[in-house]
């Protein structure tokens, strides 16, 4: 197990990020160079209308030095800077720039180059100017931001990345090509070495086409020049320059971070977790009532008649206690999506938890989605527990498949959909396409780890004792009577799944923020109650109607409960679909590549949610018919 673990740390190595927060600030003396590093181009969600009054939304980035931009690259070329695995595989591509900074050095109107944008190119850029996306830069490893005033808190806070241009007042695209960047530093107790602390930048457009080469700093920078318009009928020629301003700063380097890091609607958030924690408790209340008074009134009754009398049932689950534990149909199929779901369930929870306390920090670029990854690998021993218990729980006999079925089913289907979609990002030379090396390694790591993990589960699974079943199966199956409109599987599980859902949609809207436009999501302490309740809502919820079906008669709850449990999944899925505010989603790359992923989260959402009701729903089962006497 060992040699399994360093072996996976070694071929993590790309893992190692280029910043690493809190362990080595850097110390920077008076002129000394401070690198400028550029990242790709994002789009964002809210921007400018086109002129024809429609917007349009793009969800995939591209790289920084993409031909067709045409932005200044420094000397020699770009050289790409080393990254972790999660942002490689969120679309990171960090690379130099020919921006020449000096610790405590200002500059004013320095040139960068000047580059001729072709007349397919201009439309190009204009079409993204319009679609929204941003620059997003890195100095000392601090997002270079614009400064945004929350209306509904009335403070502000630095937005990550700035936009690449704007729409004037005639509904034309304009290109910025002039930057001013403003670095805060904080001054270290000995007055020679200086950290960065926070840093800004603002934006204008200025046409110098018409000036001179060599123009001075003044002219070139005037604001009396026009803006800059790429001709979709000719050549565009365009000089870029950037002014640098330092500003010292109280902020200490440990705490620079928070400027960056703004709850969003806390009113909102606070409301929704109080909201939702009353359902709980009401839920809680509801369950606690039929366990204490229903079915304690109905098992005393039960076990005070003569078994030779005839009895008279009224609630109804008690005649169904000949076929409750009947093995469903496809169990190896139910086994496996279980043990996958408890395996989701395992990594969504152990993440959060360390998100929740600051070790997962946003400026350790990819460290979130990194971590996530590997957890979700070494967890493979989850999954093939929990599946091969329940598959020998069921009366399988077929382990050699389930433990083949368990670390390869879902996994497999996840990758296949990814790299279904990495076509359609390759084929729009997006930079969230993940490079053949990265997919390579993804298929490596798995094989070597997570399938021998899954065979270490699998035969610990094998050699636990079973769960004693209560009550014997009968050998005919009983008939099943018709069942209410209410408890039939759609409406039970659309009525269901409300519950759940409910509890987690204020966070989901945030978390695709960050997953799509680029928006720094630290909202964990939120997003962890909100998970908790999430789950525990479905497992009371699931108990509940479970318990409804069985007083109907119907004993096949085994499906029911993961169908009423990932319920939930749906509302997640329709809810994506309007995160966007009603824009329209930009071609087909974009259609497919946010419902694509959508319907990945919602599946993900469901086989934690359904593994969490059946389980919850199997000890429910277990419980109340251990308590009746069969004879």
């Amino acid at each position: 197990m060992l040699n399994l673990l360093l072996f996976a740390l070694t071929l993590l190595g790309l893992s190692n990020a280029f910043y690493l927060p809190g362990v080595a600030p850097t110390d920077y003396k008076e002129g000394q160079s401070i690198p400028l590093l550029v990242n790709h181009l994002t789009p964002t969600l809210h921007h400018a209308s086109s002129a024809k009054g429609t917007t349009s939304t793009y969800v995939y980035s591209y790289d920084y030095y993409y031909p067709k931009f045409h932005f200044c690259k420094p000397e020699g070329g770009p050289v790409k800077q080393s990254e972790s695995l999660g942002s490689i595989i969120f679309g990171d591509r960090i690379f130099n720039s020919p921006f020449q900074i000096e610790m405590l050095k200002d500059v004013q109107c320095k040139k960068l180059c000047t580059s001729t944008y072709p007349k397919s190119d201009s439309v190009f850029v204009n079409r993204n100017i319009r679609a929204g996306y941003s620059y997003n830069w890195l100095v000392d490893g601090l997002p270079v931001a614009k400064i945004i005033k929350d209306l509904r808190t009335d403070s502000q806070f630095y937005g990550t990345g700035f936009d690449i241009g704007a729409i004037d007042g005639d509904s034309k695209a304009v290109l910025f090509n002039h930057f001013e960047l403003t670095i805060k530093y904080h001054e270290k107790g000995d007055g020679k070495n200086y950290r960065v602390v926070g840093i800004t930048a603002t934006t204008e457009s200025m046409d110098r086409s018409a000036l001179p080469e060599d123009s001075p700093a003044e002219t070139l920078c005037s604001t009396d020049l026009k803006d800059v318009y790429l001709d979709k009928e000719k050549d565009t020629p365009v000089l870029f320059t950037y002014s640098v301003k330092f500003e010292k700063s109280d902020i200490a380097w440990a705490t620079r971070w928070d400027q960056y890091l703004h709850v969003y609607d806390p009113k909102i958030q606070w409301f929704s977790l109080i909201n939702f924690s009353l359902i709980v408790l009401i839920l809680g209340i509801v369950i606690a009532n039929i366990l204490i008074r229903t079915l304690k009134n109905d098992i005393v009754k039960y076990n005070e008649v003569n078994l030779d009398d005839d009895i008279t049932d009224e609630s109804g689950w008690k005649l169904v206690h000949g076929d409750v534990f009947r093995p469903p149909p496809q169990r190896l199929l139910l086994s496996v999506l279980v043990g996958s779901g408890a395996q989701i369930f395992f990594m969504i929870f152990v993440t959060i938890f360390f998100a929740l306390f600051g070790l997962l920090s946003p400026s350790n670029r990819g460290a979130l989605s990194t971590f996530s990854f590997i957890l979700y690998i070494l967890s493979s021993f989850v999954s093939s527990y929990v599946s091969g218990y329940l598959y020998r729980f069921l009366g399988g006999d077929n382990w050699k498949l389930n433990l083949l079925l368990t670390p390869v089913l879902v996994p497999g289907i996840l990758f296949a959909v990814f790299v279904f979609l990495n076509f359609f990002l390759i084929s729009v030379d997006s930079s969230g396409a993940i490079p053949v090396g990265t997919m390579v390694a993804i298929v490596v790591i798995w094989f070597v780890i997570s399938i021998p993990l899954s065979v270490v589960g699998s035969i610990i699974a094998s050699k636990r004792p079973l769960l004693d079943v209560p009550v014997r199966t009968n050998q005919i199956p009983r008939q099943i009577p018709q069942q209410p409109w209410y408890l039939k599987s759609i409406p039970v599980t659309l009525i269901s799944g409300i519950f759940p859902f409910g509890s987690i949609a204020v966070e989901m809207y945030f978390i695709y923020s960050s997953l799509w436009f680029n928006k720094i999501f630290y909202m964990f302490g939120f997003l962890f109650f909100c998970f908790l309740l999430m789950i525990m809502t479905t497992g009371l919820i699931t108990v509940l109607m479970v318990y409804y079906t069985l007083c109907s008669e119907n004993y096949k709850w085994q499906w029911r409960s993961m169908f009423i449990g990932g319920g939930c999944a749906l509302y997640v899925f329709i809810h994506s679909i309007f995160l966007t505010g009603g824009e329209k989603l930009a071609g087909l790359t974009s259609f497919v590549l946010y419902t694509g992923y959508s319907i990945v989260i919602s599946l993900l959402v469901f086989l934690c949610c359904a593994s969490v009701g059946f389980i919850c729903s199997l000890f429910f089962v277990r419980k109340i018919y251990g308590q009746i006497k069969i004879d």
